[in-house]
């Protein structure tokens, strides 16, 4: 199995690139949540990685955001892929780095246009957590050095 992580900031396109790639896409929106950015991180090693690096089918519980706040809903089986797409904030992150095919960052570079691009598509009450969620993407990326070790560089308009 090849396995390619999607990753960048917020509205900048990480969704519809993906999807481009081919393969199944996990996002990493069906783990995170706004309380819990990226440390859920070892459910997804758990439940997708590690069977499907074993040739098994993988099954997680996706969030649920239909009510307005996260919560856990329907499983969701992944049988072995060819080709496995992690998309998402945090999905290129150090710890995989290795295990990688390919890391590829996509950004809008315009951090207000991503700002209204992510409320456009989750909603005018989801904008004060965006606003919080770019402040910590921010510092998790310097930190993480996601873009740094990209093996693509992605620049979206």
């Amino acid at each position: 199995m090849r396995l390619v992580a999607v990753d960048g900031p917020s509205g900048s396109g990480k969704t519809t690139f993906a999807a481009g790639l081919g393969g199944v896409v996990v996002p990493t929106d069906h783990f995170a949540t706004w309380d819990d950015p990226v440390s859920w991180w070892p459910r997804l090693v758990a439940q997708v990685l590690e069977p499907l690096w074993a040739g098994r089918p993988a099954r997680y519980q996706r969030m649920d955001w239909s009510e307005g706040r996260p919560r856990l809903g329907e499983w969701v089986t992944v049988e072995p892929p060819e080709l496995l797409v992690v998309e998402g904030v945090s999905a290129a992150r150090r710890s995989i780095a290795a295990r990688l095919d390919e890391a590829i960052w996509v950004e809008l570079p315009d951090e207000r246009e991503r700002l209204e691009r992510a409320v456009k598509r989750d909603g005018e009450a989801s904008r004060g957590h965006l606003e919080r969620w770019q402040a910590f993407e921010r510092g998790w990326f310097a930190v993480d050095g996601t873009k740094a070790r990209a093996d693509r560089i992605v620049i979206t308009d």
